[in-house]
Formats: C-alpha cells, sequence, structure tokens
C-alpha cells in the first residue's frame, strides 16, 4: 500500500502540472484571439474604418470571423511548435520564441502588401503584432511543460 501511495503522488502532481500548462496555453491562445477581434472591433463597426485586404483585383473586406479564425489557428500552431520543441530539443523555449519572432516578421509582409488603405494596413498590422506577442511571451510561460 506504501508503494501504491507512493507512485499516486508523483503521477497526481505530474497531471495537475500537465492540466495548468494546458489550461493556461488555452488562455494565452483565446486571449490573443481575444486581442485581435478588439483591434477589429474597435477600427472597423465603432471607428467607422473599412478593414479590407486586396486580392489581385477584387478588395475583400475582413470580417470577425476571419480575423477569430486567423488569429485561433495562429495559436494552435505555435502551441503545437513548442509542444514538438519540449520533446526534442535541450531549450525549446528559446527555439520557440526565436522561431516565433521569425515567423512574426515574416507575417507582417501580408498586411504590408495587401491591406486596401493605410488605414487597413496599420489596424492589420497591430492584429498581427498583438497575437504575436501575446503567443511569443504567453505560450511557453515562466516554466516549460516538459
Amino acid at each position: 500500500m506504501a508503494n501504491d501511495m507512493q507512485q499516486a503522488g508523483p503521477t497526481r502532481t505530474t497531471a495537475s502540472t500537465a492540466t495548468k500548462c494546458r489550461a493556461r496555453r488555452t488562455i494565452t491562445v483565446s486571449a490573443g484571439t481575444a486581442g485581435a477581434l478588439l483591434l477589429w472591433a474597435v477600427n472597423d463597426p465603432w471607428a467607422g474604418l473599412d478593414l479590407a485586404v486586396r486580392q489581385g483585383d477584387t478588395i475583400q473586406h475582413i470580417g470577425p470571423g476571419a480575423v477569430a479564425v486567423t488569429a485561433l489557428l495562429a495559436g494552435l500552431a505555435a502551441w503545437a511548435l513548442l509542444a514538438l520543441l519540449e520533446r526534442t530539443t535541450r531549450r525549446p523555449v528559446r527555439t520557440y520564441r526565436i522561431i516565433a519572432c521569425i515567423v512574426l516578421v515574416l507575417s507582417l509582409a501580408g498586411p504590408l502588401g495587401s491591406g486596401a488603405d493605410t488605414s487597413s494596413r496599420l489596424v492589420l498590422l497591430g492584429m498581427h503584432l498583438t497575437v504575436g506577442a501575446a503567443l511569443i511571451i504567453g505560450l511557453p510561460g515562466r516554466r516549460s511543460c516538459r
């Protein structure tokens, strides 16, 4: 019976740590998505800016669904990358942050090149930076979830 109790202790701690880590990361991805949606809401319906991008010869309006799905997919991809790095590298947080910063810088080319006007470009850049900052700073947290 003593062995059963000793074995249950670390398992509970590990399970508890994994659950806390998952919850923290879920909140981080949600916060990044919420931040992007807040920027959209402040600028599109409230300020009256028509956020749009050029796709070839057409101009497409950016709605809240596109903002939420894009931010959520970016967050889940970042989470998957971090989880992979935690299993395969010695310094997963450092490696993750380097890769994430490079991806963020590359992603900024999208709004700069396809924004329909200056205000759209600036708001889209703000959205990219908001989601990127949340994921780069918040996703790894203070301690790795190894």
